[in-house]
């Protein structure tokens, strides 16, 4: 008891110091950000970049943080060094995949919003309104997802006045393959003119609503088996918890050949969870401008 006592209080210290080392990354992002001369392109690059540097420094602290609370705990219930130390190794890991998940929704929605996107596209164009202001109309009546950066575009455009310079700022911002093929297209009808730009809209939107389809009813086949496997990977270590609750279980396991016996499980896992993995992913569209 006195042992999870301590972790506890280690845990806390831990987050306190977390909460003031974030506190003061986001004091000095905001000193930098008041840059009011500088040129917006390279102020976003920046703030991105800065953005990038203190996520992912956060997330090193939460992965560090993560290991050690389940790996603590694990060895308290367990009374098992070894299955303590490997569950800290996993649970170091639990937040990028958490993260992972995360982008994986955020993508999957931008991905579902540009069928909206491209229709508002072509009404826009339809009503005669100009380029530049049929996609700061996105901004406005888009998709929620996609509002964020469409309004970053438009705050651009009317800082600059380049339409050029500012959607490509707005593709590398969305870094998608069909904010691609949509800027590039418009870029395509600002050069050269023409009067198909609609009829190509229309049909880029036909196209990914049949990928969007086609997508959804793979990862729907596709989940039954990555939970099959997810449950079957977790299934030993749960037994294996449970027997370590019986004193001559858990001292069988502490000898050298119970704990090879439980290393090369967690090899077997480990190499079983990465196939599963690169097999069952499903490949990602490629973009057309880089």
């Amino acid at each position: 008891m006195g042992a999870l006592v301590g972790v506890m209080f280690g845990c806390g210290l831990l987050s306190i110091w977390l909460s003031f080392s974030s506190s003061s990354r986001r004091s000095s992002q905001s000193d930098g950000g008041s840059d009011l001369g500088a040129d917006p392109g390279s102020v976003s690059t920046s703030a991105r970049g800065a953005r990038h540097a203190a996520v992912l420094s956060r997330r090193t602290q939460l992965a560090i943080l993560c290991g050690l609370g389940i790996g603590a705990v694990t060895f308290l219930l367990s009374g098992l060094f070894i299955v303590g130390v490997l569950a800290a190794v996993v649970g170091s890991f639990i937040p990028l995949m958490l993260a992972r998940r995360s982008q994986h929704r955020e993508a999957h929605r931008r991905r579902e919003a540009w069928p909206d996107v491209i229709d508002g596209l072509v009404s826009a164009v339809r009503a005669g309104m100009s380029l530049p202001e049929a996609v700061a109309a996105v901004g406005d009546r888009g998709p929620a997802v996609v509002r964020p950066v469409f309004e970053q575009f438009a705050a651009d455009y009317r800082a600059t006045g380049r339409f050029g310079e500012s959607l490509t700022r707005l593709r590398d911002e969305l870094a998608d393959p069909v904010a691609d093929r949509i800027v590039e297209a418009l870029l395509a009808a600002r050069d050269v003119g023409g009067s198909d730009l609609g009829r190509m809209l229309r049909t880029l939107s036909d196209f990914v609503r049949q990928d969007l389809r086609l997508r959804g009813e793979a990862e729907a086949r596709r989940s039954w088996t990555v939970n099959g496997a997810r449950l079957a990977i977790a299934a030993p270590w749960i037994v294996l918890l449970l027997l370590s609750t019986r004193p001559d279980a858990a001292a069988a396991y502490q000898t050298p050949a119970g704990m090879v016996v439980i290393l090369g499980c967690a090899a077997a896992c480990t190499v079983a969870y990465a196939l599963m993995s690169k097999i069952g992913r499903l490949p990602d569209e490629q973009r057309v401008m880089l």
